[in-house]
């Protein structure tokens, strides 16, 4: 909504200069010859029909517009939107990557469950002395040591 005013504030800003300019234009064009007045009369025409026919282009087509919300720039394609099929893609990715999401979450937990599953299996069925459950550095020495298949203390 902010959009359009300043765009129709800007369009009346740029009309209003435009008379203001014609209007000086036409005063003086009394004074001078009728050859010069007919070349200026036909470059007038030129320049309009000019004018009109962008303004007919960009009406057939989606305009993007950008505008600044605090610190934040957010993109937009006009009035007309996207349309449904645009919306719909959009919500398929969107639905997409949230399924993506949800997929590497569930692989993530289940891989360390197993990691998990496994320390503690490899502890429980080993025989290992108390003292080596209260050593904080014996997660790391299982962990650190890949030759071992099971965690087993020399005694």
């Amino acid at each position: 909504m902010n959009t359009n005013f300043s765009q129709l504030h800007s369009e009346s800003l740029h009309n209003r200069f435009g008379l203001r300019v014609g209007a000086r234009l036409s005063a003086g064009a009394e004074e001078l010859p009728h050859h010069v007045s007919e070349r200026l009369r036909a470059a007038r025409e030129r320049a309009l029909a000019q004018r009109r026919q962008p303004a007919a282009q960009l009406a057939a087509r989606p305009t993007r517009a950008s505008w600044r919300q605090g610190a934040t720039l957010t993109l937009g394609f006009g009035d007309n939107g996207t349309g449904l099929w645009g919306r719909l893609a959009s919500g398929a990715m969107m639905l997409a990557l949230v399924a993506g999401l949800v997929a590497i979450d569930v692989v993530q937990d289940n891989d360390r469950a197993t990691e998990v599953a496994e320390l503690d299996a490899a502890l429980l069925t080993d025989d290992l002395p108390p003292e080596a459950y209260a050593d904080p550095g014996f997660l790391q020495f299982i962990k650190s040591d890949p030759s071992r298949t099971s965690p087993t203390l020399n005694q």
